[in-house]
């Protein structure tokens, strides 16, 4: 699982920089990368979070690489449509996609699809992660937690929560959230965050669990009340919201991460390369606070530690699936 950045990624940062300062040890591979531009491939809509820190970081890969990184968003089917594309793409690193949990956790969780999390692609390196809040409607007349699981259970008719679609993260938390506290709840599923968080601001849905980053803005702006964080320690952004661990409801841990991948069988050689322009990238301080300006913390890792966090998230996202009685529909 994502974690705050230790000493030991610290220092495998400043360590890849330096290599790459040093410039690898040109060879066939390395010469082919360097032909044309990258395309990174966000499987959001340009605007969003995802699209936000997608674009701090093709700037910068653009200058550390010497060659063009432009972004191509292919929003739609939770992140499928863009990874499908990326898992058929020509296997030379011109094509690499900025994945998340959706696209190589919960979506491959919950349904079949048309690539393979793991056997499709090769793990580039981790690049952040975000906290999931969980938000009410200023209406709702509950102030915690347990004054609105109460509610619920009082009118177990009344309440519902909006999510982006089916096998988001939001669905998710709500689903795990409604298993460890009973409360009573209907999914009403959005082609989208945007339209599932207008919704809740607009009181047609009364719950979500956005993204920090998604979800922050509103909450300061009053928006929408932020009564817990379905992730492992509070934020700084909200320090004043308390985890639903501290508040005594366990398993719910929402951590939403974002990773860069190229399709399978992309030489080594250009993975390596790709991974110490992405650690380079993120030792940058000015790319730090970029990032971090959207609710998300850095957190750089190796190809084969990504490809270790996928395989986790998988099993844990097929379990919440089995737990939980969820399907694609």
């Amino acid at each position: 699982m994502p974690r705050p950045t230790s000493p030991r990624r610290r220092m495998l940062t400043l360590g890849s920089a330096l290599a790459l300062a040093g410039l690898l040890t040109a060879g066939p591979a390395i010469a082919s990368f360097h032909a044309k531009p990258i395309t990174l491939v966000v499987p959001t809509a340009p605007g969003g979070g995802n699209d936000a820190m997608a674009r701090v970081l093709a700037q910068k890969l653009s200058q550390l690489l010497g060659q063009s990184v432009v972004v191509d968003n292919k929003a739609g089917a939770n992140g499928a449509i863009a990874s499908e594309f990326v898992a058929r793409a020509a296997p030379d690193g011109h094509t690499i996609l900025f994945g998340y949990i959706a696209t190589h956790g919960m979506n491959p969780a919950l349904q079949k699809l048309r690539y393979d999390p793991v056997a499709s692609f090769e793990p580039i390196g981790m690049v952040c992660y975000s906290p999931t809040l969980m938000v009410l409607n200023p209406q709702v007349p509950a102030r915690t937690v347990a004054e609105f699981v109460q509610l619920t259970k009082t009118a177990p008719d009344k309440y519902n929560y909006a999510s982006a679609g089916n096998g988001t993260a939001p669905h998710f938390a709500a689903e795990m959230f409604k298993i460890e506290t009973g409360a009573h709840l209907a999914h009403v599923p959005y082609k989208g965050s945007a339209p599932a968080m207008t919704d809740t601001i607009a009181g047609q849905t009364q719950l979500m669990f956005p993204s920090l980053f998604a979800g922050y803005p509103y909450v300061k702006s009053g928006k929408l009340n932020a009564v817990a964080i379905a992730g492992g320690k509070r934020s700084k952004l909200l320090p004043q919201v308390p985890t639903l661990e501290e508040l005594g409801i366990r398993g719910v841990d929402v951590t939403q991460w974002y990773a860069l991948f190229a399709p399978a069988k992309t030489p080594r050689t250009v993975v390596d390369r790709l991974n110490q322009a992405l650690l380079a990238a993120l030792a940058d301080k000015d790319v730090v606070r970029r990032i971090e300006d959207q609710g998300a913390v850095v957190d750089p890792s190796s190809p084969d530690a990504l490809g270790q966090t996928v395989r986790q998230e998988l099993a844990k996202w097929r379990g919440v699936v089995t737990k939980a009685q969820l399907s694609a529909d």
